[in-house]
């Protein structure tokens, strides 16, 4: 095991500054080489300090730009017209892509990836997503998959009220 002090917050291990214990083989192979942590000693731990400093400043000032957003996403609703087979499934999915651009075009850049759906709406109705903006602050919007309405319908019911009607005869 190898002790390392955290440049970076990494899920699942720690908070930047914290002091850890990894594997050998992940600090020298992984953590260490992409600049993520530092070994233990005295220099390097005011180097981590000095540099907490500054990111905390930065991080209270990415947490509040989040949070301000968040508010403004709240309760934003996503309808997503998609085609229905004869047995109420969907012929495609509502996928997290599909929700960063329907946002877009609402005004709201959201990458992709901070979006939070555990695998794509296959069926018509209502359903939460999860937006996750920043490591502590996320939001919902409600994704709603409703039924395409195709110029085939239309055509159809025209045709059967055609069918319908008496023929006038001159």
């Amino acid at each position: 095991m190898m002790e390392v002090i955290l440049r970076d917050h990494i899920d699942n291990l720690g908070r930047r500054g914290d002091i850890v214990n990894v594997a050998n083989g992940y600090a020298r192979n992984y953590l260490l080489p992409q600049k993520l942590a530092l070994l233990v000693t005295p220099s390097n731990r005011r180097q981590v300090e000095r540099e907490r400093v500054v990111a905390d400043a930065h991080e209270a000032d990415e947490r509040a730009r989040a949070e301000s957003f968040a508010e403004r996403l709240r309760g934003t609703e996503c309808v997503f017209p998609r085609r229905v087979g004869e047995t109420g499934t969907l012929y495609g999915s509502v996928t997290s892509a599909d929700v960063a651009d329907h946002l877009a075009t609402l005004g709201f850049e959201v990458d992709k990836r901070h979006i939070q759906l555990g695998e794509p709406l296959k069926e018509l109705g209502e359903f939460p997503v999860t937006v996750k903006l920043h490591r502590d602050v996320s939001t919902e919007v409600t994704a709603k998959v409703v039924r395409e309405e195709t110029g085939d319908e239309s055509a159809e019911a025209a045709e059967a009220g055609a069918e319908a009607a008496p023929e006038s005869v001159p």
